[in-house]
């Protein structure tokens, strides 16, 4: 039996000298992963002053937790507070832990937290466009009931991360029901969790967003928000069985209970993202929130390698301003609804460089791309169903009034080693996600 340095069972916490009492354990698999630092030279996240996360933590602050009570006590003691708690921990995830509970371990249905007379059938009423119509966005006593319906679940799921941490997942660790906001701190580690089903209890329903109205959720799986130096390495993300094409049509459009899986905004920077499983989801992963954003800029440097992207539709990443490197990842786009795979933003300077893009038939190499208001990128090696193609040129060629240009204006440094593309559905497949380390 192998255990972690220090395990927190169903009561107090036990450190190692106390467990050798009864157990009979060799040197720890998981606790190698707890203080295991990103690497010199592995993407963004390994600049400046490099990614330890609570690589330093002490006896007492390295912990096992199998329920969201004790994962909220390891991260520092109250949820509210906890993003501020910069003292060095490993908290290690045994098992599933749902997120959506109370503090004795009941789960919460969503009319747990409905508030202020919030029912649906009342909110689709009051904002039929026919009723409502299709300029502003509603307000009203349902839509402020709406919030503050969607605030309690946030408050629930939504856990926060202080500095100087590293959460890794043991024995299947797995994340059901919400996600992790690590906000305005430093130094993070993520690994080997399964975050599944991060749903958002009470869309909102915005008129004004799009050609035809969208509903909008809040709840991402992982945000990095203002955060620095990141490491997330070796997750698997997933929508798991309710994915939102099993949601019903409101207003003719998709009732979206989900967010991103990984969302880098409000000015986070240097991180990387490396051998994740992003799996059956719409709006994958965004870097940058806002085209209007004042923040950003100069900010969210970003690597993203040897990732996985699985049946998912669109944001693969979408990119406003940053930095980011994109290379050596493997995309197997959903076939049917797929709309793009890397987004191309405002001020955006991506690098885009041996990937493989496994496509569904009949899809042209030109849907990888899509010009959401940049200018250029660097793109060079990749593979499209097994055949070398130069993205830019496939876009440009489709789309004569939304041209980009072929430099992002900078060269990454910051790389261990860049395998072929043809070898990376192979390494990728074999490794990318939890439960590989």
């Amino acid at each position: 039996m192998r255990i972690p340095r220090a395990v927190r069972l169903a009561g107090p916490l036990l450190t190692t000298t106390a467990l050798c009492a009864t157990f009979a354990a060799g040197p720890a698999r998981a606790a190698d992963l707890g203080h295991t630092a990103l690497a010199a030279k592995d993407g963004w996240g390994s600049a400046t002053t490099g990614t330890s996360g609570g690589a330093k933590a002490d006896a007492t602050h390295t912990v096992t937790v199998k329920t969201r009570a004790q994962l909220v006590a390891a991260l520092g003691g109250k949820n509210s507070s906890n993003g501020g708690n910069a003292t060095a921990k490993i908290i290690y995830v045994s098992g599933t832990i749902d997120l959506n509970t109370d503090d004795a371990g009941n789960h919460l249905s969503c009319s747990a937290y409905t508030t202020g007379g919030y029912t649906l059938a009342k909110y689709l009423a009051a904002y039929d466009p026919s009723v409502w119509g299709t300029s502003k966005v509603p307000s009203g006593t349902q839509e402020t009931a709406r919030a503050a319906s969607q605030k309690l679940q946030a408050d629930k799921v939504q856990i926060n991360v202080g500095a100087n941490t590293t959460i890794v997942g043991v024995n299947g660790g797995r994340l059901l029901g919400g996600g992790l906001q690590v906000k305005n701190v430093d130094n993070v580690i993520i690994r080997n969790l399964t975050f599944e089903d991060a749903a958002d209890c009470f869309p909102q329903w915005d008129p004004t967003d799009g050609s035809s109205g969208n509903w909008n959720s809040m709840y991402d799986s992982v945000t990095l928000y203002n955060a620095t130096h990141i490491w997330v390495d070796h997750n698997t993300f997933t929508d798991g069985s309710n994915p939102d094409s099993n949601q019903p049509l409101y207003f003719k459009r998709p009732y979206q209970v989900h967010d991103g899986e990984l969302d880098i905004v409000k000015g986070a920077d240097y991180v990387t993202a490396s051998w994740n499983a992003f799996k059956d989801h719409d709006k994958t992963n965004l870097v940058g929130n806002s085209d209007s954003s004042t923040v950003d800029s100069g900010h969210l440097r970003v690597t993203f390698h040897h990732n996985l992207w699985q049946n998912t539709v669109e944001r693969s990443p979408r990119v406003r301003f940053g930095q980011v490197d994109v290379y050596n990842n493997y995309f197997v786009p959903k076939s049917g609804d797929y709309s793009y795979s890397i987004g191309v933003g405002k001020s955006s300077q991506i690098i885009a460089q041996n990937n493989y893009f496994k496509l569904p038939s009949g899809t042209a190499a030109s849907k990888v791309l899509y010009n959401w208001g940049g200018t250029a990128l660097t793109a060079s090696g990749n593979s499209v169903n097994g055949t070398t193609t130069d993205l830019i040129s496939a876009w440009n060629t489709a789309n004569s009034s939304k041209k980009l240009g072929t430099s992002a204006g900078w060269t990454p440094t910051l790389r261990t080693a860049v395998d072929a593309a043809s070898a990376v559905p192979g390494l990728v497949t074999a490794s990318a996600g939890s439960g590989h380390l």
